[in-house]
């Protein structure tokens, strides 16, 4: 709760464009479920993600709106490679297509 607050905290000055959804991957897993601490070249890449802004979405061939797919807090499964990586005070967010998102997770 208080790291979403943090993020929209710190992006407030940033909107995305047309399709654009932005997302804060989670973080790495650095204990195995047995509590060994894993190395980290043993990591896995962190393939699902929260998302923190979208863009409005896009227009079709009639000039109508297409709204993105995904809302603001939901849980997404991530391309493994592509998206664009930001830097935005000292939190690393990913920029990606709606069209790139391979998922919505459901609770």
């Amino acid at each position: 709760m208080l790291t979403r607050y943090i993020a929209q905290a710190a992006l407030r000055n940033f909107k995305p464009l047309f399709d654009r959804v932005l997302v804060e991957k989670f973080a790495a897993q650095t204990r195995s479920k047995g509590g060994v601490l894993l190395p980290e070249a043993s990591l896995g890449k962190v393939l699902k993600g929260t998302v923190v802004a979208t863009g409005p979405g896009n227009l079709d061939q009639k000039g109508d709106l297409i709204p993105t797919s995904v809302k603001v807090g939901d849980k997404v499964m991530l391309p493994e490679y592509g998206g664009t990586k930001l830097s935005i005070e000292e939190k690393e967010f990913y920029l990606y297509r709606d069209s790139d998102l391979l998922g919505v997770f459901t609770d």
